[in-house]
């Protein structure tokens, strides 16, 4: 990881850990819904969406801070949806980033609700946006509607849990996983081009290497749960076999999963150097997404 990545990652996160503390805080709620939702939020993470947002805004030579309330928003849509996850109707998770779920701490409907509330906050967020245009913020909730909702990230947790115990092909698989984790990377890489004022080709460009992104985050996350370090991912690897799930491994062999990591590597570059955007920290970006540990 370069010097100039890594100050960047650690100015991202902290811009990040210290608004969404402040978003939830001013609420008018009660005091234990609140206290749930910061439960989540404050539990760390790797934050992948608000810094990809805000890498695009760097590749542009925009200041983080003009996407700031956006990248908030993801991390709210993000944190819910773990929330509900890790319920025992969904994936039945005891702990998340190393302490116990949001459900075992408060209980299975204040969860729930503090995911709910999460989501809709995030949609006020937008609204409510600096530095944004009127008609600019219009598009960036549509999108975002449709990126977390039943034709994006929703849809494809239900097809996901569908999908449990059956055999389903590679083509299958990616489907699935297009919808429940790469419409939100792509959403991120996407509202980023539009806050910084890209064109539409260079925004249809830029979306081109979000969906790659998206995969490759998913393959890693499949090679890491069968041979990364619990300690680092903060929860009990081989969950997915456990659950039944079909994974890139699974289907492919870890040595056809790498494979399949290092082929939708260079598909995310293609379009970068195709932008000039090569060796900005989009591609330090996607670099990480493919060397992490956790």
């Amino acid at each position: 990881m370069s010097t100039l990545f890594e100050a960047f990652l650690q100015e991202a996160r902290r811009l990040i850990d210290r608004s969404l503390p402040e978003y939830v805080s001013n609420l008018e709620t009660e005091h234990r819904l609140k206290e749930a939702m910061l439960y989540s939020l404050e539990a760390g993470g790797k934050r992948v969406r608000p810094v990809l947002l805000m890498a695009v805004l760097d590749a542009y030579n925009k200041p983080m801070t003009d996407g700031l309330e956006v990248a908030s928003a993801l991390e709210m849509v993000h944190t819910y949806s773990l929330i509900h996850d890790d319920l025992p109707a969904m994936d039945d998770d005891d702990l998340r980033r190393g302490q116990p779920t949001n459900h075992k701490v408060f209980g299975e409907a204040t969860a729930i609700l503090a995911g709910d509330a999460l989501l809709t906050q995030s949609f006020a967020l937008i609204a409510h946006a600096e530095h944004i245009r009127p008609d600019v913020k219009v598009e960036l909730i549509s999108s975002f509607s449709k990126a977390a909702g039943a034709a994006g990230m929703v849809g494809g947790q239900l097809a996901d849990m569908l999908a449990e115990g059956k055999h389903v092909t590679v083509d299958q698989l990616k489907s699935i996983h297009e919808r429940k984790t790469g419409e939100l990377l792509a959403y991120a890489v996407r509202a980023g081009a539009l806050i910084a004022g890209a064109s539409e080709a260079e925004t249809f460009k830029l979306a081109q290497y979000g969906k790659e992104i998206g995969l490759l985050f998913q393959i890693k996350d499949d090679i890491l749960d069968v041979e990364g370090d619990a300690l680092a991912i903060g929860k009990p690897i081989g969950s997915d076999v456990l659950n039944d799930k079909s994974t890139y491994p699974g289907l492919l062999g870890m040595d056809g999963a790498k494979a399949m990591l290092e082929t939708h590597f260079k598909r995310a570059m293609a379009p970068l150097e195709e932008l000039g955007l090569q060796g900005t920290l989009l591609e330090d970006l996607a670099n990480y997404i493919v060397s992490r540990n956790h």
